[in-house]
């Protein structure tokens, strides 16, 4: 399945938090991470040499202190009704602020460990480079990226010169907030502020609009990028160290401006 640009949900859900079930349980001291494994399972990669030992199912780990967060719930409930088969029932795992792939459906069975879970999908995939310790060493990828994404208009829109037209989107980050959202139209005129709409909710998205009113026909780029409360600015280009993950990069739109709406004569084949 090739994701292209990302992609992204914004959903309400209603469950129990993953600390009260491991209160209830008791953790020892030397508890390191919480592995979550869901019901779906099978051979990986078949007959290539990044095949998976047998049949394994979906499991990813927490860090205990992420797992005890206010930020990380058991969800059986989806927008106020009962979680569907496809996502998750009867339980799955809400990691707010994290990447989807932590966010384990069908759970089957929560176990605290205390050494670093390395299974398939925690160290042969779903993972990064990270370059601060010198030589390169791989780590799970974890906390989503700061990002903003235009809705409307979409790719290949034609719009009228001399007429107002509202440029919106979605931004979002991990843990930190959307403070800014900036909107590049490639009219010369730089980085422009966005308004940001609605009110802040932690982890959901932040909807946004930025009214530009095109004077000259032609073609344009429209980009967009989002600063949140941490400082980190979206980056303009793919990182190669995340490989195609984290799409976090900025996603131009083309537009074309036109001197007046397109008029076709009424011409019909029966």
């Amino acid at each position: 399945m090739q994701w292209q640009n990302g992609a992204v949900g914004n959903a309400a859900w209603t469950g129990v938090l993953l600390r009260e079930i491991l209160e209830m349980a008791g953790v020892k001291r030397t508890a390191r991470e919480v592995l979550l494994v869901g019901a779906d399972s099978g051979v990986v990669d078949t007959n290539k040499k990044t095949a998976s030992p047998g049949p394994i199912a979906f499991a990813r780990s927490l860090p205990l202190e992420k797992a005890i967060a206010d930020s990380t719930i058991l969800a059986y409930s989806m927008n106020e009704e009962p979680l569907t088969r496809d996502h998750g029932y009867p339980l799955r795992a809400v990691v707010g602020g994290w990447f989807g792939m932590a966010w384990v459906k069908w759970i089957t069975h929560i176990t605290v460990v205390e050494q670093p879970f390395l299974g398939y999908w925690q160290a042969r995939d779903y993972f990064r480079w990270e370059r601060s310790l010198g030589e390169p060493r791989l780590v799970p990828l974890a906390e989503m990226e700061v990002k903003a994404q235009i809705a409307r208009p979409v790719q290949g829109a034609r719009l009228i010169a001399g007429q107002p037209y509202r440029i919106f989107g979605a931004a979002w980050s991990g843990e930190a907030v959307i403070r800014q959202v900036q909107v590049c139209t490639g009219d010369g005129r730089g980085w422009r502020e966005g308004r940001l709409l609605e009110t802040e909710r932690p982890f959901a998205w932040r909807l946004w609009e930025y009214m530009w009113t095109p004077e000259e026909v032609g073609r344009y780029i429209l980009r967009c990028r989002a600063i949140d409360g941490a400082g980190c600015v979206q980056p303009e280009l793919q990182r190669s160290d995340c490989e195609s993950y984290a799409a976090n990069w900025i996603v131009p739109v083309e537009v074309t401006v036109v001197p007046e709406p397109q008029r076709y004569e009424e011409e019909f084949v029966i």
